[in-house]
């Protein structure tokens, strides 16, 4: 039962996918398991060499372009490494995350050819890092709220304003930031450009103490009447729907991530139900346990199943937001449901620190949280399925 819990979609991989997922499993527990739990307890970031160290393995260019370095392969090559890391270890899980679902991706996707030769290929060694900037203090799940803004001034942007929640904040070397470039209203004015962060004038306050995210540094971006080159321009206002809809990959990375927290927890519940014995016998055997590993499994296979779809659907391009929106949904609020009840079944070990189940539920709470809660995705979920908006603020 174990191996069949623990490679589920095996037989629907190519050969390559099989390897690689193969691969960064044995990373993930030999080498990245052992300091984790550390690392959360610290708030450690990944140390720099480990960055480089996935860089040197090729899982940081998995999705981008072969003619910098990487390897030009779907989203699922990418989503298979990414969850066998964060079955382990989010904060190694995040850095192929960010590279391959995230804004690195949209800068591949939407930007022009001198701005991708300009970032990515020191992106994929793992010599630089890539962070995205789009909530801020009063404009969080209302992203067309934001106010910071950029204007241009002859052949620079001049950038004022400020960003909240953003994960990298403080370590990243460049941030993808969403801001407002004209004064048309809601989204039709708003456009995106990379800031190298170490431009005058760019910001940054105290690092956040999150309940989980740990060893995932996020803080406060402030940006006063900073001056980025026009060239660094990614998206001019008016293409908001492009930005949003790249934006979609970062989601299905995020689905991955909890459907690896899922996945991890049930793989954890399984070994222990059958080792922990109450009343003379494992705890197995009684069907009140039964039952409630067979809904773990349930959830877990079903949000798998989701994030594949939508992941084989992209292929190397983008996803079909609906699709996204669906996984992205199911696998977050998976991931709370099934720590929730890893952590009913361990009992009280399930609440100490030593088992590593409550690491995961804060963990699982963080990223159902990040890049648009389950909330919001109900929303999207409704919107993208009728082709129409709604107006919340009416």
């Amino acid at each position: 039962m174990a191996a069949v819990i623990d490679n589920p979609q095996d037989a629907d991989l190519s050969e390559h996918q099989r390897e690689i997922r193969a691969m960064a499993r044995d990373l993930a527990r030999e080498h990245y398991a052992p300091p984790a739990a550390g690392w959360d307890a610290e708030r450690t970031p990944l140390p720099a060499e480990e960055r480089r160290r996935l860089g040197d393995l090729g899982l940081l260019g998995i999705t981008l372009p072969e003619e910098f370095g990487g390897s030009g392969a779907p989203v699922l090559d990418a989503l298979v490494v990414i969850e066998e890391l964060a079955k382990e270890c989010r904060p190694a899980a995040f850095q192929v995350f960010e590279c391959n679902t995230g804004p690195a991706t949209v800068v591949n996707l939407l930007g022009g050819d001198d701005l991708r030769a300009r970032y990515l290929p020191a992106i994929i060694r793992g010599d630089a890092t890539m962070a995205v900037a789009i909530s801020e203090p009063d404009a969080g799940s209302a992203a067309t709220d934001m106010t910071t803004s950029a204007v241009l001034d002859g052949d620079h942007y001049r950038v004022n304003g400020a960003k909240r929640w953003i994960s990298g904040g403080g370590h990243a070397d460049q941030y993808l930031l969403y801001a407002r470039m004209s004064d048309a209203p809601g989204a039709r004015g708003i456009g995106a450009l990379v800031v190298d962060a170490d431009t005058p004038g760019v910001s940054y306050g105290a690092q956040e103490r999150l309940m989980g995210f740990r060893g995932i540094p996020s803080c406060d971006v402030f940006f006063d009447d900073v001056r980025v080159p026009a060239a660094n321009l990614l998206v001019p206002a008016g293409r908001f729907r492009d930005l949003f809809t790249g934006f979609s990959l970062e989601r299905l990375g995020n689905a991955t991530m909890s459907l690896a927290i899922a996945q991890a927890a049930l793989d954890r519940t399984v070994a222990y139900v059958q080792e922990r014995k109450a009343f003379g016998k494992p705890i197995i055997e009684f069907q009140a346990t039964q039952l409630t590993v067979a809904d773990m499994v349930m959830q877990v296979e079903a949000a798998r199943l989701l994030v594949y779809r939508a992941a084989r659907g992209a292929g190397r391009g983008l996803p079909s937001p609906l699709e996204v929106s669906i996984a992205k949904c199911t696998a977050n609020e998976t991931a709370k449901r099934v720590t929730d009840l890893a952590i009913q079944l361990h009992g009280g070990n399930g609440y100490t620190e030593e088992y590593g189940i409550e690491r995961l539920h804060r963990d699982a709470h963080g990223w159902a949280l990040a890049g648009g809660t389950p909330t919001m995705q109900r929303t999207r979920i409704v919107s993208e399925l009728l082709g129409r908006t709604f107006d919340q603020r009416r």
